[in-house]
Parts: structure tokens; C-alpha cells; sequence
């Protein structure tokens, strides 16, 4: 199965101005703020989910359309595959006239050991 789709949580959010996040922005399309069912980590400087969690567990991120190929590939390379891996997830967009509708997307999932003491509740990264 693949997608054209690509849901960020973190560094790689609309907005957001380092460089793989120009590219992202550069090589698609924002389709707009989405939810996955996870939970969200505080790693370091830099967030990771797991996927999954009770019915009540949400993170928001952002939606992109892919419209460059190699960009997926490009994004593999920065999240590296020993800390992250790209899985196929359940995005539900949250605003506009598409609020609802569900897209299948790639997730980078985190691979690492992570604490519960150091989960962000809010489901938001960029709003701490």
C-alpha cells in the first residue's frame, strides 16, 4: 500500500523553518491540520509518537499532498531509520470544508524507549 500523503508532528510542521521543512513545504501541498491517534514524546530538543494508545489519545500535526517523489526519501535520510520509521497511518483533517475526512498517510513513528513522565498531554508540539 502507498500514499501520497505525509502527516508531520514536529520540526516538520507547517510553519516550521529548517531546512527538510522548506523542502517538505517546496515539494507538496499543505492540505491542513490533521490528528492521528498517538501519543506524543518529548525526546529531546524534538518530539516523537507512538501510534495508537486509548480512544482518547490524539496528536495534531499537518497534512501534506506529495507532489516530488524523492522527497519521501529525502525525509527518510533526516529522521534516520534507526530512531524513526515511516508507517502508514489514519490522519482525520480537523478544519475547512474537508474537517472529517480521513487520509491514509505516512507517520514517522519513534523507535526509542520513551517515559510517560516526559509525554506531552496536549497532543501539540508546537503548543508546548
Amino acid at each position: 500500500m502507498s500514499s501520497e500523503h505525509l502527516w508531520v508532528y514536529g520540526t516538520l510542521r507547517h510553519g516550521c523553518s529548517n531546512q527538510h521543512a522548506r523542502l517538505l513545504r517546496d515539494a507538496s501541498r499543505y492540505l491542513g491540520p490533521a490528528r492521528v491517534q498517538a501519543r506524543l514524546y518529548r525526546v529531546d530538543w524534538y518530539p516523537g509518537v507512538r501510534l495508537g494508545g486509548s480512544p482518547e489519545d490524539w496528536v495534531i500535526g499537518d497534512v501534506f499532498q506529495i507532489l516530488e517523489p524523492s522527497t519521501l526519501a529525502e525525509l527518510d535520510r533526516y529522521e534516520g531509520s534507526d530512531e524513526y520509521h515511516r508507517v502508514l497511518a489514519e490522519a482525520v483533517l480537523v478544519s475547512g470544508d474537508v474537517s472529517g475526512d480521513r487520509l491514509s498517510c505516512w507517520v514517522f513513528e519513534y523507535l526509542g524507549v520513551v517515559s510517560e513522565s516526559r509525554r506531552i498531554a496536549s497532543g501539540d508540539w508546537l503548543a508546548g
